[in-house]
């Protein structure tokens, strides 16, 4: 696999910044070492009627968003491991109250911890500094998803118990992770027959949730933004093709769902940054925070 080349100190040159908008948001000026990195402040407008929601993901040229095999099922490959992309990555999740992932994530990530500090360990010190400066707890949420409960809570980014995890899941979701046995840092939130996207919102909200950051998968993806309730997507260009077909189907931005001319949503672009020659982008889809 060929990984990006990527000096440490590579800082992202910002192309558009288009300011925050008004009212209550996240963030502001971040630590030095962390602000110089980013090119500027970094502010996330926050709703007041439900948690705000933003996605951050890797996308080839083509629409890309995993090789979907075995020994290449994340980002990473992606991105080419590039080192500004995991530390975007490690930025957003320290302005985070929660992660939120698919169970498929979960799967495919066997050795992932959903922390900032574990995807950017540079940046351990100042993520600290930043959520306490912001009054957040250590790490933010780590929340799954999963209508079946078939997770196992003693994957490594569920059984640190410095890291609170939130499981959304329906009745007999929780039965199946009853027979597991449920730490005390894991708060299992029962949906009844399904789960829906104001089903997670609302478990996470009680939690006391403001931001939430969506990591994945596509499917998950495909269900909040159906749902209209996907506020801003952060989204790193990597400069690759990686094609499909169908003898090799692969993973795109979006699965599960299609939208028809009239309903596709649009989004405005935001900010613009790049770091070699990967692009990183912020849109704020229609009906989102201050759009």
């Amino acid at each position: 696999m060929m990984v990006a080349s990527s000096p440490v100190a590579t800082a992202l040159a910002p192309l558009l910044v288009d300011g925050t908008g008004h009212g209550p948001a996240r963030g502001g000026h971040l630590p030095a070492a962390i602000e110089a990195r980013y090119g500027s402040p970094l502010w996330v407008p926050l709703r007041g009627d439900r948690p705000t929601v933003i996605a951050n993901f890797v996308s080839s040229l083509d629409g890309v968003v995993s090789y979907n095999t075995p020994k290449a099922a994340g980002g990473g490959e992606v991105s080419g491991f590039f080192e500004p992309d995991r530390f975007v990555m490690g930025t957003l999740r320290a302005l985070a109250d929660a992660v939120l992932i698919g169970a498929g994530t979960l799967r495919a990530a066997p050795a992932e911890r959903w922390t900032p500090d574990f995807i950017y360990p540079d940046g351990a010190t100042p993520f600290a500094g930043l959520r306490a400066a912001l009054g957040l707890r250590r790490y933010p949420l780590t929340t799954v998803v999963t209508a079946s409960g078939s997770v196992d809570l003693s994957h490594p980014g569920l059984a640190d118990p410095a890291v609170d995890v939130v499981v959304v899941t329906t009745e007999l979701g929780g039965e199946a992770l009853e027979r597991q046995g449920i730490p005390a840092h894991v708060d299992v939130r029962r949906t009844g027959d399904a789960v829906s996207p104001d089903d997670i919102l609302r478990a996470l909200g009680f939690r006391g949730a403001e931001l939430v950051l969506c990591e994945g998968g596509p499917h998950l993806l495909g269900q909040l933004v159906s749902a209209r309730v996907v506020d801003e997507m952060f989204l790193t260009l990597a400069p690759q093709l990686a094609g499909r077909s169908a003898e090799t189907p692969r993973l795109s931005l979006i699965e599960g769902a299609a939208f028809d001319v009239a309903s596709a949503p649009w989004a405005r672009l935001v900010d613009l940054r790049h770091a070699g020659d990967h692009l990183f982008t912020r849109y704020r889809l229609n009906g989102g925070t201050n759009s």
